[in-house]
């Protein structure tokens, strides 16, 4: 019991290249959840999962950078 509650009190650190490599299996296990409720036939699931999978971490990647970029200008002109 003791090891398991050692790997909530201390998380592994994983460098920001491991952190953006992690979200790819959860985007895509997202992705395969989501299109299964949503398509009527079963053959349309791996397309349809696979181009929701490539938006969603498009998306994420894109707002990430939004998001650095605003920072960076803003921590610049303080």
């Amino acid at each position: 019991m003791s090891d398991l509650l050692a790997v909530f009190l201390q998380p592994a650190s994983l460098t920001r290249w491991q952190q953006m490599l992690m979200l790819l299996p959860l985007c895509l296990s997202i992705s395969v959840v989501y299109k299964t409720t949503k398509c009527e036939r079963v053959r349309d699931i791996p397309w349809a999962a696979f181009v929701s999978w490539i938006t969603i971490v498009v998306g994420m990647y894109l707002v990430g950078i939004v998001l650095l970029v605003v920072y960076e200008v803003a921590t610049r002109h303080w």
